[in-house]
């Protein structure tokens, strides 16, 4: 179980400095056990403190990371069994295999794929971020291979399998890029875990039933090694659902340490059916993977998966936002509208996919209103004249155009005076109330515009 506030206080020299950005100690060790400061902050603590109080608040699925720099990706670090209960912390990463023994034009695409498949959403990048590296045959032709990804795919975190020597020399090949080794089972655990060791590689270890695997990690932390994933190696998809959510519970419920360590799934291996094995996937984004192995890269499929892998990560008791600002739409210029609507997520991507669809250029106002919707942020005082106003001001939107007319959702047709008072010299239109009549609310006001812009 973690330390309490009063237990790290405890352990800690008490000297009220404020250095740690906390008032008082007390203050700290609160922050500190809530999981909402590192103890590390704290520039007096005694070093063998930090490494207890360290393991004592770790969450009871450590956190494995691989690559490095701006692409560091964490596996684990999961401290719930719902996400309603807190939240889930770390997105599994996603990705498919390339062999060394493939063909040069299959091997073509698919690191093709990992160049061309990315989408843009509530400003999060959503991408293939792993792939695993399969050398088993020729040695040179493995190295090369890995080369090639690092050089053409440095976003991409790497999974190496095969021989030790093919591991070792693609460890090495790698650098401070931290490579996932694949994998360690009970007819190689010694050779692949004295690999991992020298090297300071995460190792993948991999059984044919819960109780080899249970064994491989205990064998495993007593020989020292600590970054650790689990590849249960079930045989038929029931089981491996079963495996994750027992492996889950042990680890949460029970801290049972050899099972508190991410799992790696590989769901093409029940199945010959890529939509199938799409769906089997996302079972797993929820429950409960920490990497997951596709048998290639489709987009129909790639695209929901990671929708579903970002709306199941974010914070339930946080909303899904953008960021406040001015959004062109269809290339607009100074004669363009200008519309203005929330930063709820949701009412963003709506608002402008119809923009879109309309082809009209357009000049999208969003205003932060903490994630709150329409209606909801007007009656939280969040998107009333006043705020409305003062965004308009210093947004700089008036800058952009050389007309003075803004467009407000339908719903708050009842703020236009106010806030035309607010807004001397503004014309305020009152847009339809659901977003599917805005093209040919846009249509006509830029049609208006025209005019305007040709009397001018």
């Amino acid at each position: 179980m973690g330390l309490t506030g009063i237990q790290i206080l405890g352990k800690l020299p008490k000297k009220n400095c404020k250095e740690c950005g906390f008032p008082t100690c007390m203050a700290f060790a609160m922050k500190v056990a809530a999981g909402q400061a590192e103890i590390t902050a704290c520039p007096y603590v005694d070093p063998k403190v930090v490494e207890e109080i360290a393991e004592a608040t770790a969450p009871p699925i450590r956190t494995v990371k691989i690559g490095g720099g701006e692409y560091t990706y964490s596996l684990g670090g999961e401290t719930v069994l719902f996400r309603h209960e807190k939240r889930f912390e770390n997105p599994p990463p996603i990705g498919t295999f390339i062999k060394a023994s493939m063909d040069d034009s299959e091997i073509n695409r698919r690191l093709e794929l990992y160049k061309k498949l990315f989408w843009e959403r509530v400003g999060i990048i959503l991408r293939p971020e792993v792939v695993m590296l399969e050398g088993d045959g020729d040695l040179s032709k493995f190295e090369a291979l890995v080369k090639r990804v690092r050089e053409e795919l440095p976003h991409v975190g790497i999974i190496l399998s095969g021989s030790s020597e093919a591991i070792k020399k693609g460890i090495s090949l790698c650098g401070d890029f931290k490579p996932l080794i694949y994998a360690a089972s009970s007819q190689n655990f010694d050779e692949m875990t004295s690999l991992a060791e020298e090297t300071k590689t995460p190792l993948v270890l991999s059984a044919e039933s819960l109780d080899e695997l249970s064994d491989l990690a205990d064998k495993a932390i007593k020989k020292g090694l600590k970054d650790l994933v689990l590849d249960p190696g079930s045989k038929g998809l029931r089981e491996l659902f079963e495996d994750l959510v027992i492996i889950r519970r042990a680890a949460i419920k029970k801290r049972y340490k050899p099972f508190g360590f991410p799992v790696m799934v590989f769901p093409y291996k029940y199945t010959d059916d890529y939509l199938l094995e799409s769906s089997i996937a996302g079972i797993f984004v929820a429950k409960y993977a920490s990497l997951i192995i596709l048998s290639d890269l489709k987009a129909e499929s790639l695209f929901n998966l990671l929708v579903e892998r970002m709306n199941i990560f974010t914070d339930p008791q946080k909303p899904l936002v953008v960021e406040e600002g001015i959004y062109p739409v269809n290339g607009p210029d100074e004669w363009s509208p200008v519309v203005i609507t929330c930063n709820f997520a949701l009412t963003y991507f709506i608002v402008n996919g119809e923009i879109e669809g309309s082809r009209v250029p357009t000049w999208l106002l969003i205003k932060n209103t903490d994630g709150l919707s329409v209606l909801t942020a007007w009656a939280a005082g969040k998107f009333g004249a006043d705020t409305i106003a003062e965004f308009v001001k210093k947004c700089g939107i008036e800058e952009k155009v050389k007309h003075r007319k803004l467009a407000i959702p339908g719903y708050l047709a009842g703020i236009k005076g106010e806030l035309e008072e607010e807004l001397p010299g503004w014309e305020i239109l009152v847009g339809p109330r659901e977003a599917s009549g805005l093209p040919a609310f846009l249509k006509k006001v830029s049609a208006e515009l025209l005019e305007q812009a040709k009397a001018a």
